[in-house]
């Protein structure tokens, strides 16, 4: 099973996206996407809203694979 930042990783490349990109269009930084992705942080609840309304996905597949 993925984890989050696997999930976060996986929507960007489907949607061809540099990480400055979809950082921007979600509204957290670069640096912050890095974080995410690697493992090393959790995205906050806004993060994953946004994402979610950004990229027409749920929230229950960003934060379970569901």
């Amino acid at each position: 099973m993925m984890k989050i930042g696997e999930r976060f990783k996986s929507l960007r490349i489907k949607n061809n996206l540099k990480q400055i990109e979809f950082a921007q269009r979600v509204g957290i930084s670069q640096s912050t996407l890095s974080e995410i992705e690697k493992g090393k942080s959790k995205p906050s609840v806004d993060t994953v809203v946004s994402t979610s309304n950004s990229f027409n996905v749920t929230t229950d597949w960003l934060l379970k694979g569901e």
